[in-house]
Formats: C-alpha cells, sequence, structure tokens
C-alpha cells in the first residue's frame, strides 16, 4: 500500500490516535518528513506541534545505514549500535567525531526551526512521537528516551511504516505504538509513497508556524 504524500499518511494515521484527543496529546514530530505527518496529527487532535531534533550518525562508507543517533537537551542522548560498530570494524574515533558534528547540525536547525519559539512543556501530558517512516529505528529510539526524560504522563510512537521486528523492539520504549503498515523486508520507506520528496528547512519552518494555533488551542484546553 502506498500513501500519497505525507499529509495523507498523518491523517489516516490521525484517525487511529483518535483515542488520545482527551488526554492532553501533544505532538512531537522528527524533522524533516515527520512534521508533515505530525501536523496532520496534531491538526486533528487539536494538539500542540513540536519537534524532536535527532540525527543519524552513518557508517561512513554507507551514510544511509544507521550505526546510531542523536539527539539534543540537556544531557543529550546517543544511542550507538556497537554490535554493528564492531562488525563493520567503525573505529571510535570517528564515532566521535561524527557525533559532534552531529550535535553542530541539530543546533543549526534549532536555530532555523524555533527561533523565538520555547519548546512545548510535556510534562504530565499525552507525548506522541511521529516519524514518516522507521527503518532501522536507531533515530526513533533515541528521540523516544529523551522524551521520556522530560516527564510525560504517557509516551506514544506513530509512524506510517515500519518494519516488524524495529516496531516490536521499539515499542519497548513506549507505553503505546501505532503503525499503520508493518511489511516484511521493508526497504526503502520512500517506496511507501508517491510523493516522497526531499522537505526543506523552509517547508518545516512553515508548518511549524501554521501549527502554532494548534499549540495555542492546545494549551487552552489543558486550562480548562
Amino acid at each position: 500500500m502506498k500513501f500519497e504524500d505525507r499529509s495523507e499518511a498523518g491523517r489516516r494515521l490521525a484517525d487511529k490516535l483518535l483515542h488520545l484527543k482527551d488526554r492532553q496529546p501533544v505532538v512531537l514530530a522528527l524533522p524533516r518528513g515527520g512534521v508533515a505527518v505530525g501536523f496532520e496529527i496534531a491538526r486533528t487532535l487539536d494538539a500542540p506541534l513540536d519537534i524532536v531534533l535527532v540525527r543519524k550518525i552513518g557508517v561512513p562508507w554507507q551514510p544511509e545505514l544507521a550505526l546510531g543517533a542523536v539527539t539534543d537537551g540537556a544531557g543529550h542522548q546517543i544511542f550507538i549500535d556497537r554490535d554493528l560498530a564492531a562488525s563493520l570494524g567503525v573505529p571510535d574515533s570517528y564515532i566521535e567525531e561524527e557525533t559532534a558534528r552531529q550535535l553542530e547540525e541539530i543546533e543549526r536547525r534549532r536555530r532555523s526551526y524555533c527561533e523565538g519559539r520555547p519548546a512545548v512543556d510535556v510534562t504530565g501530558c499525552t507525548a506522541v512521537v511521529v516519524d514518516d517512516g522507521i527503518a532501522t529505528g536507531a533515530t526513533m529510539r533515541v528521540a523516544l528516551r529523551a522524551v521520556r526524560r522530560r516527564g510525560p504522563a504517557r509516551l506514544v510512537l506513530a509512524v506510517p511504516v515500519a518494519p516488524p521486528d524495529t516496531l516490536a523492539a521499539l515499542s519497548e520504549e513506549a507505553d503505546e505504538a501505532v503503525c499503520l503498515e508493518t511489511p516484511i523486508g521493508l526497504g526503502a520507506i520512500g517506496f511507501y509513497y508517491r510523493d516522497f520528496h526531499q522537505m526543506s528547512d523552509a517547508e518545516v519552518t512553515d508548518l511549524l508556524a501554521r501549527a502554532s494555533c494548534f499549540t495555542e488551542s492546545g494549551a487552552a484546553s489543558r486550562t480548562l
């Protein structure tokens, strides 16, 4: 099954998350692609939309293969697949250098996406962590652990597509996992979308700005 684009995937995923609408949801999306999915979920749930900045640490000669991931914030989270690193002979020096480089990119993106806009507080809320798909799960694992440390009452993983074994492993990091498609032998995530263009920073910034009304509405509902 193919999704027309990330927006359609988000709308379909939102239908599976309607039970969370009265549980103080906050949608946290992984840029870039996850923001388009998260925007539709936040709109349906009348929830604030924010981002979780995570960067993949790729294998040196195959950058698309995730060796691990890193996220920002106080006491940033790092996940490295040490077994994979050992089997491929990836040196520790590369991992350290690439981690530092990706943290710099995270800071660049935070300035670009979030300048002048404080992070949404998820303490005591239902945090819904969203991406446009999962392959190895390294990036999402770090994101879930980072969000868990922020004190949500409930942590939900929501994605349109993921391999069943990876989804099962990540489900241990969340209180609930919602996924529309779980194909065996996933391949590339883009295969499941007719439109899977590389989103720009400008598109992400625009979606976050358009979602500001969700943030205000969600905040108001929590005070009622």
